[in-house]
């Protein structure tokens, strides 16, 4: 687990930096620009998701390709959990926010992954991060309101 979250952790700063040149190299405002922004970070999270699963092997975190599906899987959570939190504009504070997501996520692949843990522990861990889905969603409404 350690292995994969440093790896992880590696990766979610590489996919940070690299995203917010791609997002500079756009460098319009206009909704126009949007599309193709958004297909420049979907190419540049897809490319770095398979040279995790690289990386991860590498490491000797096996098998890579599952622990990298699973933790992008629990990327995608946690960003969606993310919306309801509020944004700051520190830009160091998202780097070391994507990494410490990119960490948790792949020490927790890697634990779900791993053939000797009990499938109840498997569950509870699925299931929490799900859970993190509605409890943002009520955070939000908490603070927003309808």
């Amino acid at each position: 687990m350690g292995r994969a979250a440093v790896v992880c952790a590696a990766l979610g700063v590489l996919w940070w930096a690299t995203v917010r040149v791609a997002w500079a190299g756009v460098g319009c405002a206009d909704w126009g620009c949007l599309t193709p922004a958004v297909g420049v970070v979907v190419l540049i999270s897809l490319g770095l998701l398979a040279g995790s699963a690289y990386a991860l092997e590498r490491v000797g975190v096996r098998p890579g390709r599952r622990v990298a599906l699973a933790a992008a899987g629990v990327l995608v959570v946690l960003r969606l959990a993310a919306e309801s939190l509020p944004s700051w504009p520190s830009s160091v504070a998202d780097g070391v926010l994507a990494g410490a997501a990119f960490a948790g996520a792949g020490a927790l692949a890697a634990f779900v992954t791993e053939s000797g843990v009990a499938r109840r522990w498997k569950v509870a861990a699925g299931l929490g991060v799900v859970a993190l889905l509605p409890v943002a969603l009520v955070a939000s409404l908490a603070r927003h309101g309808l």
